[in-house]
């Protein structure tokens, strides 16, 4: 399974770990960015590619991380197909891609230590989409809604 992963400097650290733990854990990894540590580099320029990758199937899932989580989940939202959620618990971790298919997670690298990052992370790529009803039924319905004009 091809993983790609982004931060800004708000994740930077917690995305070096990470792919540490990826690659001992035989994952194959692209990295997205940032490659070095830049204070005022932001989380756009790094996830915008990493969505454009799992939208492309480039990557199979991807690591969005900035400090908080929520800037980098909000990124890869906008990319169709891309279904991301920012992720603090392990029942979330798996169950956005068994009921959801979530295909990127996001982590906030200022709140979110190592060893939960790296928990969340096991979930995340162990879970499998259920692709049953309900399920497909409503992932029908948000990919109708990614590609209808804006109504007023």
């Amino acid at each position: 399974m091809a993983i790609g992963i982004a931060a800004d400097h708000g994740g930077f650290e917690l995305k070096m770990q990470l792919i540490v733990d990826l690659n001992a854990a035989g994952y194959e990894v692209r990295d997205f960015g940032a490659h070095e540590l830049v204070a005022d580099d932001d989380y756009t320029d790094f996830v915008l590619p990493l969505a454009r990758a799992v939208e492309l199937g480039a990557v199979t899932r991807g690591l969005a991380i900035c400090r908080s989580g929520v800037g980098a989940c909000l990124v890869a939202n906008k990319v169709p197909g891309v279904r991301a959620a920012l992720i603090g618990n392990t029942f979330s971790a798996h169950q956005g891609v068994e009921d959801d298919d979530m295909n990127v997670m996001a982590l906030g690298g200022g709140v979110t230590g190592h060893a939960l990052a790296w928990d969340l992370v096991k979930n995340f790529l162990s879970a499998r989409f259920k692709a049953s009803e309900p399920y497909t039924r409503r992932l029908a319905k948000i990919s109708e809604l990614e590609h209808k004009e804006t109504e007023l």
